[in-house]
């Protein structure tokens, strides 16, 4: 199955460096339909049909859950549209209708090869399946042809990117996007800050955000959590691995998997944005 998709990546790579019209004839400037892609965050869009006509990467959904029974879907690599589109970008982020984000660093698109999604067992948006909530998944969804955790943290694993109600993506450069919440002072590789630095960049970062950066979903904002850390402990555990418990409400996805030491490695990160702490 992994040679099949390293193959067809491979082939769709070389056929888009082929392309010889510029990127920027894909692009528009105002939204010309409900299925126009943002990009760039720059006020630019690619249509569904224009997307339709880079190479195909097609595959079986296995273990994902916006599709609880298996599809056969079919979309573009986010590494050929960075390529195509953001060249100069080593990132690509996911950004969906309710704020929620997906970070796609280097690393992720080398090991994950993840696909924006443009037909699902050969049907447009209009004919998906719901999403998990009873939403639409479309306009875009963000698939993996495979998955198996390539890291770990403690009791963190390496999570699968797979946003839906995905409306935009920005090509950005990792430096800039993980930069915006790296831990303030100078902490050891392999410390618990670092360890927690880790864990937030992939977890807390997609629904939570550090001013411009990172998720909008949540309401709280990193200096909140780190005053959550450094003032409630227990409170700041009991959010983190079953935020429901709190708030019934809550969307934000439980942790019961973090164990104590994976607890206190985000408290020891989060605590270094408090005030006071900083070194």
């Amino acid at each position: 199955m992994k040679r099949v998709v390293a193959a067809l990546i491979v082939a769709g790579t070389l056929l888009l460096s082929a392309q010889t019209a510029p990127h920027s004839s894909l692009l528009h400037a105002t939204r010309q339909a409900p299925t126009d892609l943002e990009v760039g965050g720059a006020g630019q869009f690619i249509s569904y049909q224009d997307l339709l006509q880079l190479p195909q990467v097609s595959f079986m959904t296995s273990n994902d859950a916006n599709f609880p029974a298996p599809a056969q879907v079919s979309g573009v690599a986010l590494d050929q549209v960075r390529r195509l589109l953001g060249a100069d970008a080593d990132m690509v982020v996911a950004i969906c209708k309710d704020g929620y984000r997906s970070n796609y660093p280097a690393s992720y698109l080398v090991a994950h090869h993840p696909v924006l999604v443009l037909t699902v067992d050969g049907k447009s948006q209009d004919s998906w399946p719901k999403a998990e909530n009873g939403g639409e998944l479309g306009p875009y969804v963000v698939a993996n042809p495979s998955f198996t955790p390539s890291f770990k943290v403690l009791s963190h694993s390496d999570e699968a990117q797979i946003p839906f109600q995905v409306v935009r993506l920005d090509f950005r450069n990792e430096s800039e996007v993980f930069g915006a919440i790296a831990p303030h002072g100078n902490f050891a590789p392999g410390s618990p800050v670092m360890d927690g630095y880790r864990i937030a960049q992939q977890n807390c970062y997609r629904c939570h955000n550090m001013g411009a950066e990172g998720g909008h979903m949540a309401s709280l904002a990193w200096p909140v959590l780190a005053a959550m850390a450094k003032g409630s402990p227990e409170f700041f555990a009991r959010y983190v691995r079953n935020p429901q418990a709190l708030n019934p409400h809550s969307k934000m996805a439980a942790s019961p998997e973090y164990d104590d030491q994976t607890i206190a490695a985000l408290r020891a990160y989060f605590v270094t944005f408090a005030p006071g702490e900083q070194k």
